[in-house]
C-alpha cells in the first residue's frame, strides 16, 4: 500500500474498515523519549484514506482473527491503542525489529537484502507501469507535491512514454477512427 514503515506500525484497527475496504492513516509509531508513542504525521498530505484491494481486507481480517486469538491465549487486553501490529503481548513493534524480520525473510526466500523502505518504492514503481496516474501514486504515498513523485520515479518515465506511444499507435490503427 505505500506506506511509511512508522505510518504502518501506526495502524490501529479502528482506522481499518475491513466492510468498505478503506484505510485511514493518521498517525505514526516512533521511538521518543525511550518510549513507543503515537505521533501525528508531518504534513496533512501525509493523513489520507486509501482503498485497499480485497487481498489486503481479506489478509486484514485473517490476522485480526489470529491476533485476537492469540491477545486471549495471553490474557491481553485491548490496549487504548488498538494497534493492528503489534507483539503477542500487545505492545507495538519497534521499526528495527521489524526490519530484522523482513531481512530474514528475504534470506529465506534467497532474494537479496532490501531497506524495508523499498516495499514504499515497489509499490508507487508497479502502480506507474500499471499506468496508474501519477497524480495518484502521489496520493498514495501521501507525498506533498506532484513534483516530489515525479522526480523520485523519473526513471520509470522512460517505460511509461514506449506504453503511451504503443496505445497510441492503437488509437491510430483502430477502426473506429
Amino acid at each position: 500500500m505505500g506506506l511509511r514503515q512508522g505510518e504502518a506500525l501506526g495502524l490501529r484497527w479502528r482506522d481499518v474498515d475491513l466492510r468498505l475496504g478503506y484505510l485511514r492513516i493518521s498517525k505514526q509509531l516512533q521511538r521518543i523519549d525511550g518510549r513507543l508513542q503515537l505521533i501525528d504525521l508531518k504534513t496533512d498530505r501525509s493523513r489520507r484514506t486509501l482503498v485497499m484491494p480485497t487481498s489486503i481486507v481479506n489478509g486484514l481480517r485473517e490476522h485480526r482473527a489470529r491476533q485476537a486469538e492469540e491477545h486471549r491465549g495471553r490474557g491481553v487486553t485491548v490496549q487504548s491503542e488498538d494497534l493492528i501490529f503489534t507483539h503477542k503481548d500487545g505492545g507495538g513493534l519497534e521499526g528495527t525489529t521489524v526490519t530484522r524480520h523482513f531481512h530474514g525473510h528475504l534470506d529465506r526466500a534467497g532474494l537479496p537484502q532490501r531497506r524495508f523502505h523499498d516495499l514504499r518504492h515497489s509499490c508507487a514503481i508497479r502502480l506507474l507501469v500499471q499506468g496508474v496516474s501519477p497524480r495518484v501514486v502521489m496520493e498514495v504515498l501521501g507525498h506533498s507535491e506532484i513534483g516530489m513523485t515525479m522526480t523520485t520515479y523519473s526513471h520509470v518515465i522512460p517505460e511509461l512514454r514506449r506504453d503511451a506511444a504503443d496505445r497510441m499507435e492503437g488509437l491510430l490503427n483502430s477502426p473506429e477512427l
